[in-house]
């Protein structure tokens, strides 16, 4: 990496030179360092990744280099240059003129960063305008449709006077680097653009940035927590921790032969898609018992089941239906979510459910907990048919069905403690002893990883790693047999993602427990299922053994979602690039996401 330190390697001079970066937020606890002493250069056409956990000062970094440090609380100190502008000193007049010109920001949100009541089209034209306002709006119109259309958006001459709420997610981050595009920047800086999109997405996006970078000679910065997202798309790596740049260097060499524990910690706790369940299970037994990881000879087979066992749960030909106003003539038009599913699972299994958005998993996830009745089709839940059960029967049936949520902090009051909120089952259920209920609650607080001390604080209070953790208890607390993880750890780091994986095997082990693990990515639920279900516009299109189904899929779907997952081998991730050019060559009227 083109460092003060190691000296250019890029092929020019750096658009990009930070030197001796400091930044200090001021609080009421004391001063936050934020970033401490970082240095790098971007040489035009490099691509650099900055990598860390949250509150690691990569998005800070980020921030200042566009000048939006301004008129914060942030105390700056050292050099920003970008395009030989010092961001530290300029007047508010040449920041202004730097942004968009010279360096472009794509946010990890475009919901929250485009405008809900304009069309894209008048907000790519308004951007241009603001950098270029000697040219006509015809010009600028013929401007916005050509860099949609270089970023993907199909018929752009008619989708620029769409919506952004008439976008998926996938398209409203493609309209978010159009817009830094449109007056072709020097440096493109990505804040953790893919993090809240599905796997394939994921990877169209990645494509498109790299193919971007490379045709138009620009800089990229490319930020995320996950080292498996930079690993085919950046030529450099600068891992940050608590403020201070801990290694840096090829990409290559970084993810080879990390020389920082703290890389080598990120690293290990990135999913591996090439690991299978038993290989997974067989390190966790021999960390908990303070082994080393045993040899592939010594990984244990999955216990088979009896043939005369009967399944916990039996699904069978579920659909679920919603109505759809706005057809012709106003008319309404039936959409179906879920399009006839079936399955069964055993006691102590673990179903992997994959699918994108829209596919119909988190519908079917709700159908089984009964937040939704079934259209069609019939559920049994220990023999019993559940399917259309009234609530007061199917109450008590709760205590045997949980769920946890994507997201813990939307899941919890903010106005209850965790104490009450892990406890609210079993008052509900009918426990009146509240001495009884706080040491389940403390005891159950300790299980998964946190004080029982703990027991009255607030969500707030609490890291998102922390709040899931506590969802979790809540829904072990009625000792469920069933429990339904819907995208768990999507939103979390990749050393936290791993920790409440961790978790969740150990907890499964000690309370017995049955799962279905929804979630898109795929290497996560290779890790935790013995079968897996592979879902696409409301039907399974592949279902089998999960090692079987990663190994050897006969669906082009499955093979589409296993050629679009992140590698960490920077090579292995270039090769996947190539393989998924091919097969969008091979497929051209496939969906844009």
């Amino acid at each position: 990496m083109s460092t003060p330190e190691t000296g250019s390697q890029g092929n020019g001079l750096p658009v990009v030179s930070v030197r001796d970066l400091s930044i200090t937020f001021s609080t009421d606890d004391g001063d936050v360092h934020a970033v401490q002493n970082l240095s790098f250069e971007v040489a035009e056409g490099e691509a650099l990744g900055i990598v860390g956990e949250s509150g690691s000062g990569k998005s800070v970094t980020s921030l200042a280099l566009m000048g939006l440090h301004r008129d914060t609380r942030a105390q700056l100190s050292g050099e920003i240059r970008v395009a030989g502008i010092d961001v530290v000193t300029a007047s508010d007049q040449e920041i202004r003129a730097m942004r968009g010109n010279d360096i472009a920001m794509v946010f990890q949100d475009p919901m929250s960063s485009l405008h809900p009541q304009y069309t894209i089209g008048n907000q790519i034209i308004e951007a241009y305008l603001t950098h270029r306002p000697t040219a006509s709006r015809a010009e600028a119109r013929r401007r916005a449709i050509d860099v949609l259309d270089r970023v993907g958006i199909p018929e752009p001459a008619k989708r620029i006077n769409s919506y952004p709420h008439e976008f998926s997610g996938g398209m409203r981050q493609r309209v978010l680097i159009a817009m830094g595009l449109v007056c072709e920047p020097k440096v493109l800086l990505a804040d953790e653009p893919t993090t809240a999109l599905d796997v394939t997405v994921q990877a169209q996006i990645l494509d498109l940035l790299d193919e971007l970078r490379r045709d138009l000679r620009m800089a990229l910065i490319l930020v995320s927590h996950d080292l498996a997202v930079v690993a085919g798309s950046v030529d450099n790596v600068l891992v940050m921790r608590k403020g201070v740049a801990v290694e840096r260097g090829d990409v290559r060499q970084v993810l080879n032969s990390p020389s920082h524990p703290y890389t080598q910690q990120l690293l290990a706790a990135v999913p591996r898609i090439e690991i299978s369940r038993a290989q997974r299970r067989a390190q966790l037994r021999a960390e908990r018992e303070g082994k080393t990881t045993p040899a592939a000879a010594e990984t244990p087979a999955p216990s088979q089941r009896s043939t005369d066992e009967e399944p916990l749960l039996s699904v069978r030909n579920v659909r679920q239906r919603f109505r759809i106003r706005g057809g012709l003539f106003g008319g309404a038009t039936d959409f179906y979510a879920v399009d006839g599913v079936s399955f069964d699972l055993y006691r102590g299994e673990t179903l992997g459910i994959v699918g994108e958005s829209g596919s119909g998993k988190s519908t079917l996830s709700r159908m089984i907990m009964r937040l939704l009745e079934p259209t069609e089709g019939t559920i049994l839940f220990q023999g019993r048919d559940i399917t259309h059960l009234p609530e007061r029967k199917m109450r008590p049936l709760r205590r045997d069905i949980q769920m946890v949520f994507q997201n813990p902090y939307s899941s919890l009051n903010p106005r209850m403690t965790i104490g009450d909120s892990i406890g609210a089952p079993l008052r509900i259920q009918g426990e009146r002893d509240d001495k009884l209920i706080r040491t389940r609650v403390q005891e159950l607080l300790e299980r998964v990883g946190l004080e029982p001390s703990h027991y009255n604080r607030f969500p707030h209070a609490f890291s998102g790693g922390q709040r899931q953790r506590i969802a979790i208890a809540r829904a072990l607390i009625l000792r469920p047999q069933l429990v339904i993880c819907d995208e768990p750890v999507s939103a979390l780091d990749v050393s936290t993602q791993d920790q409440v994986l961790r978790l969740l095997a150990e907890l499964q082990e000690d309370f017995n427990l049955t799962l279905i693990f929804v979630a898109h990515d795929l290497a996560v639920v290779r890790q935790i299922s013995d079968r897996v279900l592979v879902m696409r516009k409301g039907k399974v299109v592949e279902t089998g053994d999960s090692d079987e189904v990663y190994e050897n899929p006969q669906h082009p779907y499955t093979k589409q979602l296993l050629a679009a997952a992140p590698v960490l081998d920077p090579d292995a991730a270039r090769a996947h690039r190539a393989e998924r050019r091919r097969l969008r060559a091979a497929q051209p009227d496939t969906d844009v996401a």
